[in-house]
């Protein structure tokens, strides 16, 4: 259980934190709405050899082929999904 006093501290201790960079408020107001566009590579890619071959290759020609047009940060977060 948490008591008052700690959920006071820990208020302090993130006010006290800076704000949190630009691009990272922008990334995370952007990539709910990006999600199921991410989803919809994803799925194909899992379900598509090549076109996984392809996305791993050259991601940004691989997309563009298939017709996705994709932000450069957009085009980071899926590089990372796939990665993973």
């Amino acid at each position: 259980m948490t008591d008052e006093a700690t959920i006071g501290r820990l208020a302090e201790l993130l006010r006290a934190l800076p704000p949190a960079p630009q691009g990272w408020v922008e990334a995370a107001q952007e990539l709910p709405l990006a999600q199921p566009e991410l989803d919809q590579i994803v799925a194909r890619a899992e379900a598509d050899a090549a076109f996984r071959a392809a996305l791993v290759a050259d991601l940004e020609s691989a997309l563009a082929e298939a017709g996705f047009r994709l932000e450069p940060r957009r085009a980071r977060a899926l590089r990372r999904r796939l990665s993973g």
